[in-house]
């Protein structure tokens, strides 16, 4: 199975951790960045495939610039230590990159570049642009500039949602353990790696835990979450140790190293992964148990008969939660109408709502093409 994900692979998303990438004094590991960027330009010239950078870092060797001696809590001062860490940080890896004479290209985004469908498209458009010209992209979060309303939350995430910009075939996260454990490693002695992960349910998620680390904002649960992004996106993930020498050659030759974790068997299109794990939700809508399960068994419109409530303040075509009865999210979507229509046409027959609104644009408030399903609803259980 290993073997078979591998030898397809053409295109690769390798995302590395400020763990990975930096000492415990918080400066820069040279010979992670050596290690890493002499199996890169390796594969390439012996099996073609393409690589895309997500890098974190910027933040982390900052700090070690700075003084700092945890993550600061300041906005400010945290965008400050990106700014000075982002230069060192590009810096090495054009200098190892120079060494095998292949160029690197940095880009930086926040939540709202990939937010508009047409910057989406662009940034698509620009990493193959750069791949054609036989560049290695790098990406990072730009922490200089971002802010809540427009941030992705940590690196992990943004390494899943470049595996649809890009259209790779695999996401590999790489982090400061061999993988996904069974039990926190760093307190239970007797903690079993999981080579691998079918799919991921409520129990993986559970044994994932938090992070408690002072430098990075992801954690694995963080890394379970990015890779449950990308297998619905229909791509393996595999979460592996980024300082052992020699770690992408060895998943490469399809070693037992790390977890891996299967993509889901039902990929949504790029479309669809844009609606759901892109676009942030502006709201929430909250159906009963017969719209619920509609939406979910049978993959029907969201009609205005079964929404029960409305929350939040959104527009037309912005994307919203669909919550069951208990108010779990279990869809998402964008809205044919706004918070305000949907709260005055709510449990109405669709024929109802050009008396209502006096007109009546769309029969469904959420059109199937326009949902995406996560998960069951809890109202149909």
């Amino acid at each position: 199975m290993r073997k078979e994900i591998i030898r397809k692979v053409r295109r690769a998303v390798v995302k590395l951790g400020s763990y990975v990438l930096t000492t415990p004094s918080w400066k820069l590991d040279r010979k992670v960045f050596s290690d890493i960027t002499r199996s890169i330009a390796s594969l390439r010239a012996d099996r073609g495939i393409e690589f895309i950078m997500v890098t974190s870092g910027a933040v982390a060797t900052g700090m070690g610039k700075l003084g700092f001696r945890e993550r600061p809590r300041i906005l400010a001062q945290e965008q400050a230590a990106a700014a000075v860490g982002q230069i060192g940080l590009m810096g090495l890896y054009a200098r190892q990159f120079a060494r095998y004479h292949i160029q690197v290209g940095q880009i930086l985004l926040t939540h709202g570049d990939l937010r508009d469908r047409k910057r989406f498209l662009n940034a698509r458009h620009t990493l193959e642009s750069l791949l054609d010209l036989g560049v290695v992209p790098v990406i990072n979060e730009n922490d200089t500039v971002v802010v809540d309303e427009i941030k992705f939350g940590d690196n992990d995430y943004l390494s899943s949602l470049v595996t649809n910009v890009a259209q790779a075939d695999v996401l590999i996260i790489l982090t400061d353990i061999d993988g996904v454990y069974d039990k926190d490693p760093h307190t239970a002695p007797d903690a079993q790696l999981i080579p691998v992960i079918r799919s991921i349910d409520t129990d993986i998620e559970q044994r994932a835990g938090t992070t408690h680390k002072t430098i990075s904002r992801g954690g694995m649960a963080s890394k379970i979450k990015a890779a449950k992004t990308a297998a619905l996106f229909g791509i393996p993930t595999i979460i592996a140790n980024g300082k052992q020498p020699g770690i992408l050659h060895d998943i490469f030759s399809a070693k037992n190293v790390g977890t891996l974790i299967l993509p889901d068997q039902n990929k949504l299109t790029s479309r669809k992964h844009w609606i759901a794990f892109i676009l942030k939700p502006q709201g929430s809508i909250q159906v009963d148990a017969g719209a619920a399960a509609a939406m979910v068994e049978k993959g029907r419109s969201l009609l205005p008969s079964g929404i029960i409530a409305v929350k939040g303040t959104f527009g037309a075509g912005e994307a919203v939660s669909c919550c069951d009865a208990a108010g779990n999210e279990f869809a998402r979507g964008l809205s044919a109408y706004s918070s305000e229509e949907i709260d005055k046409i709510k449990g109405l027959k669709t024929s109802q709502i050009e008396k209502v609104l006096g007109q009546c644009p769309r029969p469904e408030v959420i059109h199937r093409d326009d949902l995406v399903v996560l998960k069951p609803a809890t109202a149909m259980e």
